[in-house]
């Protein structure tokens, strides 16, 4: 049977919509990307709780903020390169200085705008905002994941970056799953390595995992959708439990995911980290699983990790 895909974006459009009929505090700012960024059928249903500020990221922020003061709940959506480094300044400065709830939720993350180039792909974004205090970094592994994140981030208060996918990912949890904002889900028990990803590669950590099984090496699968607060109790267990951790995302390897797990290793001692992310490069216009390949995210590279010298 051929796998189900779907862009996380997707997700978040559906996801808004639905939080828009439940709360009328909840707000859209769009950066006048709505039609990329899935918020159409959120400014058709609900005009009065929709902001297109046009192009001007930084702008938006503070529309954002000044609406967070009043007690609504805005949502700006916008490209994660925007997101994340157009208006880091204006974020710090007037959302998480003064921990407003103000919820950054971005489309286009990593590597999957693909074929737009390097100027579109962000690779930074996560590590950029885990750096802020206040700020809570999400990045879910699919459609299902994100519907329920998004209303997790609705209902939590405090400044929020969500990140999603241009490009279809599979579908891996179904509508039941429950979703906790810094609480790993542990996909796939095991005893030999520790598999811990988010996003669009938490599906190749699950094939590799497959692989492995086959292979007579039985892995553990972490899905990390919150890199910030870090799920740090599940990074101890796969120390404690395992010893051997694989951490894969779509993301610089530098001050993403694997960053954060090595730091928790670090004070815990007595374990191995291998990353795979994107290898402090930039992009190119190609397809998004040759971009993937090319930095060596690929369920191949993980099975040849767990398996060689540690």
């Amino acid at each position: 049977m051929e796998e189900k895909k779907i862009p996380t974006r997707d997700g978040f459009g559906k996801a808004i919509v639905e939080l828009g009929r439940e709360n009328k505090n909840i707000y859209v700012v769009d950066i006048d990307i709505g039609k990329s960024c899935k918020t159409g059928e959120f400014a058709g249903e609900f005009p009065g709780q929709h902001v297109n500020v046009g192009i001007a990221e930084q702008n938006g922020a503070g529309v954002a903020a000044g609406l967070a003061t009043t007690g609504k709940i805005p949502f700006v959506v916008t490209y994660a390169v925007f997101g994340s480094l157009r208006m880091s300044e204006q974020v710090r400065q007037e959302i998480c200085y003064p921990n407003l709830n103000v919820k950054i939720a971005c489309s286009h993350g990593g590597v999957t705008p693909a074929n737009d180039g390097a100027s579109h792909q962000c690779i930074e974004d996560m590590g950029v905002y885990r750096t802020i205090p206040n700020m809570t970094v999400i990045m879910p592994a699919d459609y299902y994941a994100t519907k329920a994140l998004v209303k997790e981030a609705a209902k939590t208060y405090g400044p929020m970056y969500l990140r999603f996918t241009r490009d279809a990912v599979p579908v891996i949890y179904d509508e039941n799953q429950k979703f906790e904002i810094g609480k790993a889900i542990q996909l796939a028990e095991g005893k030999d390595v520790a598999i811990i990803a988010n996003g669009d590669t938490v599906h190749l950590a699950l094939k590799a995992r497959d692989l492995l099984a086959a292979r007579g090496i039985s892995a553990r699968v972490l899905d990390m959708h919150t890199i910030k607060p870090l799920d740090v109790e599940a990074v101890r267990d796969c120390v404690r439990d395992v010893g051997r951790i694989i951490t894969v995302e779509d993301h610089n390897i530098f001050n993403g995911l694997g960053s954060a797990v090595c730091e928790v290793v670090a004070e815990a001692g007595n374990a191995k980290v291998k990353r795979v992310g994107i290898q402090d490069q930039f992009g190119m216009s190609a397809p998004y699983e040759r971009l993937l390949e090319i930095n060596g995210i690929t369920v191949e590279n993980i099975v040849a990790l767990a398996q060689g010298e540690w």
